[in-house]
């Protein structure tokens, strides 16, 4: 699937009355998402979430324009998202790309940014080692082990988990996840006792067996990583029909199995649940706030942004900062540079862009899941604020490299 929108960034100066060094730019940036498919639902929060940026600060750009250019990743396989990659940087000649909701998607797509010359600003795929793969990515989303490893401590000294199982969709960022629990886990004194891969991200799989065999192993807590959407309504739908939690298991994970557009759904048998998240759409700051307020007002009230809306937004606040600071003309080393240590106030929190690892630092909050009214809601329990990602300060595996 292939379509083009365009910007709403200050109208079109007449440019032959104009110097040269005043002339008005149009920044063409790539956006590769899932538009269709069983993760259609992940690419259109992304997706909105610029689109809402652009309407409300679209004028920050002064005479300079945004066209963004979409295409449809589809799956997470990696081969569509290339193609993509590839007609963007060779056919239409784009500035930046962005969007990436898989990280297989972005990983495809490394090789030919750094061929290409052209800066990348990853809105989710979270896997922890991806900027290191070409000197032109940046990410403004999160990494898995800024999740995972801070849980495996948490779940030992406070939920007072002492043994442990994991389960996980068995693709890059899902064993990227359970490697930081175990890691997190192991180090604070807990025993890991299994490890599971549970299917792919194409497709909800039966997570029957491979939560019956947890269940007969009698660990203390799950540990359960799936990238959101169905996939986290089906964990705590198998994790209640199976009667674990009356087993004496506790279920916790990071927090997309909590994702807010999922939420609602889950019922009463997500009452109790804690994940490690950095954003959830129940945050009472006024920045939070402002945004859940403007995002229901532009997409309908019954609509709420989650993790991947979020970052969206402040992946195009990225975007915007690399344009105002080259005025319009996009050099990769520069636009590169210019985000290395950049400084945004998030619907999120505060958010920064380590100038070393060009990847996201961010408060990482405790979510637990509490029922407020008729409605459940999500209750921040505790703070570790800015973490870096854990794989690379720590070099571990491939973020040693």
């Amino acid at each position: 699937m292939k379509f083009r929108t365009y910007g709403y960034a200050g109208a079109l100066l007449a440019l032959s009355s104009l110097p040269a060094e005043t002339l008005a730019a149009t920044v063409r940036v790539g956006v590769v998402l899932t538009y269709t498919g069983g993760a259609a639902q992940l690419g259109q929060q992304i997706d909105r979430g610029m689109n809402l940026y652009i309407k409300q600060h679209g004028s920050e750009l002064g005479e300079h324009n945004i066209e963004l250019i979409k295409r449809d990743s589809k799956r997470p396989g990696g081969d569509i998202a290339k193609t993509a990659v590839q007609e963007l940087i060779t056919r239409d000649q784009v500035d930046l790309l962005t969007g990436f909701v898989f990280s297989p998607n972005a990983m495809a797509s490394a090789p030919l940014v750094t061929r290409g010359q052209v800066p990348m600003v990853i809105m989710n795929a979270g896997t922890a080692w991806i900027p290191s793969l070409s000197p032109y990515i940046v990410r403004v989303s999160f990494t898995m082990w800024q999740f995972g490893h801070p849980m495996g401590g948490y779940a030992y000294d406070s939920l007072d988990c002492k043994s442990a199982a994991s389960g996980y969709t068995d693709y890059p960022p899902g064993k990227d996840s359970v490697a930081a629990f175990k890691h997190g886990f192991e180090r604070a004194g807990g025993e890991l006792v299994d490890s599971i891969p549970m299917g792919s991200p194409r497709e909800v799989p039966d997570f029957t067996p491979f939560f019956q065999r947890v269940k007969d192993a009698k660990p203390d807590c799950f540990y359960v990583f799936v990238p959101g959407g169905n996939h986290s309504t089906a964990v705590v739908k198998t994790f209640a029909d199976l009667g674990m939690k009356q087993a004496g298991i506790r279920l916790i994970g990071p927090g997309d199995i909590t994702q807010d557009t999922k939420l609602q759904s889950m019922g009463e048998d997500a009452v109790g649940l804690v994940t490690m998240h950095h954003y959830s759409a129940d945050y009472e700051t006024p920045e939070n706030k402002a945004f859940v307020q403007a995002w229901k007002a532009e997409y309908g009230a019954d609509t709420t942004p989650d993790f991947m809306g979020v970052a969206g937004w402040d992946g195009m606040a990225a975007i915007f900062h690399v344009i105002r600071s080259q005025n319009g003309k996009i050099d990769a080393d520069g636009a590169i540079q210019a985000l290395r240590g950049w400084k945004f106030n998030s619907p999120r929190g505060p958010i920064l862009i380590d100038p070393d690892t060009r990847d996201i630092v961010q408060d990482v909050h405790i979510h637990k899941v509490v029922k407020s009214g008729d409605r459940l809601a999500i209750q921040v329990v505790g703070t570790i604020p800015q973490v870096k990602d854990p794989c690379k300060a720590l070099s571990l595996g491939k973020c040693a490299n």
